[in-house]
């Protein structure tokens, strides 16, 4: 279990898929989900924003609401917000959904910060799928598979996370000769 004596500060993590209403959304109340049943509350902060405007202030899609509620996860308090460059420097991990996000987001990052970003799904390669597909078009069994992918990248994601950040590598020994 992570103590405050090993982290200087929460570990921030930014979910971006385009409008902020499926995907991301999805992916954040995930995360978020895991995070707190596992007693990582303190110590992880998750966000999630839209790299277009179109929805800016709306709820997450119904469809995702309904398909995360069924699974336990309550997205009713989400509210759309657009990404911004700024939130490169804010968080410690930008995590695109797809190839045009991950364009849209190197495209307007600040210099030196581009190692802050990832394709979600790059913590499930045993997936071996880079893209998180958008439901929004779709039926009912596109927004569970989108679920089943994060769910699978949350979890290679927290775990990323417990060894970066919160299980400090062993201290080498000196060794006397």
């Amino acid at each position: 279990m992570p103590s405050p004596a090993n982290m200087q500060k929460p570990v921030s993590v930014m979910f971006v898929c385009m409008g902020n209403i499926c995907r991301s959304p999805s992916a954040e109340a995930m995360f978020r989900y895991h995070v707190e049943t596992g007693g990582f509350g303190a110590f992880i902060q998750v966000a999630s924003s839209g790299t277009h405007g179109y929805h800016v202030g709306h709820p997450a899609d119904a469809r995702s609401h309904q398909t995360a509620l069924a699974r336990g996860i309550d997205m009713s308090a989400h509210r759309a917000q657009q990404f911004k460059p700024e939130h490169v420097e804010q968080f410690d991990y930008i995590l695109v959904m797809d190839h045009a996000n991950h364009e849209h987001v190197m495209r307007v990052c600040p210099n030196g910060l581009q190692h802050k970003i990832h394709y979600f799904l790059d913590f499930a390669p045993q997936l071996r799928v880079k893209e998180v597909p958008d439901p929004y078009y779709g039926g009912p069994d596109g927004f569970e598979h989108v679920l089943d992918l994060i769910e699978a990248a949350s979890a290679g994601l927290l775990s990323d996370i417990r060894t970066r950040w919160m299980d400090p590598p062993p201290v080498a020994r000196e060794i006397n000769t």
